[in-house]
C-alpha cells in the first residue's frame, strides 16, 4: 500500500513517461496482463490509455484489474489514462520516500 507522498512521488516519476500500454476494444485480456507484467518488471513504473470510445471498461476498471492481475498498485487514473507501479524483487531502481512513523 503507497502512502500519500509516495504516490505524489510516483505522479511526478510518471509525468516524463510514455503510454506504452493500450487497452482497445477487446477489452481487458490476459494478453494485456502479461505485456503489463513484463513492462512492470523492467520499467518499475508504466502508463497505460483506455481508448474511450471502443473499450468496454473504464479506465478505473481497467487501472484497478490489471493491477490485480500483476500485483501491483494503481498510483492515480485521470481522464482515460492510469500509472501503474510495482517494485523489482531484485535491485528495485525507483527509490520512494520513507513514511512517517
Amino acid at each position: 500500500m503507497l502512502t500519500s507522498k509516495q504516490r505524489a512521488y510516483l505522479r511526478s516519476l510518471a509525468v516524463a513517461e510514455d503510454t506504452i500500454l493500450m487497452v482497445g476494444k477487446s477489452g481487458l485480456g490476459p494478453e494485456i496482463s502479461a505485456q503489463a507484467d513484463s513492462a512492470l518488471e523492467k520499467r518499475e513504473l508504466i502508463k497505460g490509455r483506455v481508448l474511450p470510445d471502443s473499450c468496454p471498461v473504464s479506465p478505473r476498471e481497467a487501472a484497478e484489474a490489471i493491477a490485480r492481475d500483476t500485483r501491483s498498485d494503481v498510483v492515480q487514473v485521470i481522464g482515460s489514462k492510469f500509472v501503474l507501479y510495482r517494485p523489482r524483487k531484485k535491485d528495485p531502481k525507483i527509490v520512494l520516500p520513507r513514511p512517517r512513523p
